[in-house]
């Protein structure tokens, strides 16, 4: 963690935009991010987590079945924080291009902030992030989980910190949490209304050791299928949610 400054990270955006194909026929009238996750829509638990964190400024991203996923969740008062919404009126502009059309709008403050994937439930604590610091050359701090069976090969991998594309040596690669601290720059060269996703420009970065990484351990699924949101639930049922932040 970098101590160049003392400010502490105030903001996160949530990615939701997606139409969450693989969920189908569940997603076909009900936003991937309002899925039932126990008891309560999987986007909630990442709102109650940023809540219980100390981040109550968040903004959304939408665009599939936008105004059902804005009419339930609102203004976010019923949680205890401020929701923005960043609407992608025709299609999704994917993850950097969203990222980029919040920024421009004003939703998101020009200042780092802590950027979650919506269809992930996982156990870990935001209050690790809300003190992390990105140095002046930093452009984004990753968490990695160890590789879920329908990612056996990884993503990244991590040499002294560093996020790097290819592993050195017999290092491991890891799969990136859908997790991370981003700083604003890292959008920089991005065109208004063009989808960009976040991945090619994470890998830019790296190239210039500008990507730091951490693997953490906590409780981690992609609820991308409707076996793995089965999974979820069972986990669920059986372990209880009580260290969730989000419960």
């Amino acid at each position: 963690m970098s101590t160049s400054s003392t400010s502490k990270i105030t903001q996160a955006m949530i990615l939701a935009a997606g139409k969450g194909t693989r969920l189908r026929p569940l997603t076909l009238e009900t936003p991937k991010p309002l899925v039932e996750v126990g008891g309560q829509p999987l986007i909630v638990w990442h709102i109650k987590a940023l809540h219980a964190a100390g981040i109550t400024d968040i903004t959304i991203n939408a665009s599939w079945l936008a105004d059902k996923l804005m009419d339930t969740l609102g203004d976010g008062s019923q949680y205890g924080v401020s929701l923005h919404w960043s609407v992608e009126e025709d299609e999704p502009l994917e993850t950097a291009g969203g990222i980029f059309q919040a920024l421009q709008a004003g939703q998101l403050r020009d200042e780092p902030f802590i950027l979650v994937n919506s269809d992930i439930w996982t156990t870990y604590d935001f209050r690790q992030l809300k003190d992390y610091t990105l140095s002046a050359d930093q452009q984004a701090h990753l968490l990695l989980i160890d590789n879920p069976e329908h990612n056996d090969s990884g993503d990244f991998a991590v040499n002294n910190g560093l996020a790097s594309e290819h592993a050195i040596g017999d290092a491991d690669k890891y799969t990136f949490a859908g997790i991370s601290v981003i700083s604003p720059r890292l959008m920089d060269g991005l065109v208004s209304g063009q989808p960009a996703a976040l991945g090619p420009l994470l890998r830019q970065a790296m190239i210039k050791f500008q990507i730091t990484a951490e693997v953490i351990t906590d409780n981690w699924i992609d609820v991308g299928t409707p076996e793995r949101l089965t999974q979820v639930n069972e986990f669920i049922d059986s372990k209880g949610a009580d260290n969730h932040l989000g419960a």
